[in-house]
């Protein structure tokens, strides 16, 4: 019983959370703002990315793009497994409260996908090329926040995504030399 009644007050803190980050996309520049973003997370930044690496940095790049690729794969297929099996409900259709800030790309909202590659895909860059800190340290986390902000998310699925990405694209190194 006392487990319960720590699950249903996380509950209501999360979905508090929810209600005041989704706030902030009422006003129309920070919605559209967080939009791109998560267009961008979608898929488009990385692609390009992975696309440029090699074009950017040289032929050595080619090894970083291959494992991107590869972990991107991967994650897909985690993320799709996940979710067709825990069907968790999105914020918006649980509270009136949260406003649909951009079509949602699937039904369910565990774990995130956007920030699971965004995790994956960043620190497996960074370990290739360090001095894109800069860049990908800060897309990552607006991604991340993106999918609050906008409805889409649960705290928790956010998290859940980070650290599916983290242990992805670490356990990644354990089969590229």
């Amino acid at each position: 019983m006392r487990i319960q009644s720590l699950f249903q007050r996380m509950d209501v803190y999360e979905l508090r959370m929810c209600e005041v980050l989704n706030r902030i996309s009422r006003l129309d520049s920070v919605r559209k703002f967080f939009v791109a973003i998560s267009r961008l997370g979608n898929g488009v930044f990385w692609y390009v990315l992975i696309a440029l690496l090699p074009l950017m940095q040289g032929d050595g790049a080619m090894t970083a793009s291959v494992h991107m690729t590869a972990v991107g794969l991967v994650g897909v297929a985690i993320y799709k497994f996940l979710k067709s099996r825990l069907v968790r409900e999105r914020p918006y259709i649980n509270r009136s409260t949260i406003s649909l800030g951009t079509a949602p790309l699937d039904v369910y909202s565990f774990p995130s996908g956007h920030t699971l590659h965004a995790v994956s895909f960043s620190v497996v860059a960074l370990s290739y090329f360090p001095h894109l800190s800069l860049l990908l340290i800060p897309f990552t986390a607006l991604v991340a926040m993106s999918r609050v902000v906008l409805g889409l998310h649960y705290p928790t699925d956010v998290v859940a995504g980070a650290v599916i990405g983290l242990s992805l694209a670490y356990s990644s190194f354990l089969f590229v030399g």
